[in-house]
C-alpha cells in the first residue's frame, strides 16, 4: 500500500509513525496494525495516535515458549510471518538485494517496481 525510505539513522519506531502519518493520509481506512516489539514503547504509540486515532495496535511479540523452542528449530509467529515473508519476496530482487542505490528517490522507485513486480506474479499464479 505504501513505503518510505529513509536513512538508517532513523528508528523503527519513528519512521513507523512517519509512514503511517503518511499512510492514513493516502487511505484512512485501516483498522488494525500488527508491529514487532521495537515498536511498543510509549513514544511509538503517542506518535501513532497523534496521526490516526482510529488504528488498533497489536504488537507481536515472540512468548517465552517460543524464544525457548528457537533454539532448537524456526517456530511461526502469528502475524508476523506476513511480514518477514514479504521482506523475502521483495528481496529476491537483485536491486533490492543490497543498498545500490545513492538516492532513497531511486531505491524508492525499485521498491515499487519489485513490489508490481510480485503483484502480477501472484496474480498471474491465481488465474491459471
Amino acid at each position: 500500500m505504501h513505503a518510505l525510505v529513509d536513512s538508517a539513522g532513523i528508528q523503527d519506531r519513528d519512521g513507523g509513525v512517519w509512514v503511517m502519518a503518511t499512510l492514513f493520509g493516502l487511505y484512512p481506512f485501516p483498522l488494525k496494525l500488527y508491529a514487532d516489539g521495537g515498536n511498543q514503547g510509549p513514544r511509538f504509540q503517542a506518535g501513532l495516535r497523534r496521526a490516526c486515532r482510529q488504528v488498533d495496535v497489536e504488537i507481536v511479540k515472540r512468548s517465552d515458549q517460543a524464544s525457548a523452542v528457537t533454539a532448537k528449530g524456526f517456530t511461526v509467529l502469528p502475524k508476523r510471518w506476513i511480514v518477514e515473508r514479504t521482506f523475502a519476496w521483495l528481496n529476491r530482487c537483485r536491486r533490492l538485494a543490497k543498498d545500490w542505490e545513492c538516492n532513497s528517490r531511486k531505491a524508492l522507485a525499485f521498491f515499487h517496481w519489485a513490489s508490481v513486480r510480485l503483484r502480477i506474479r501472484k496474480l498471474c499464479q491465481t488465474v491459471k
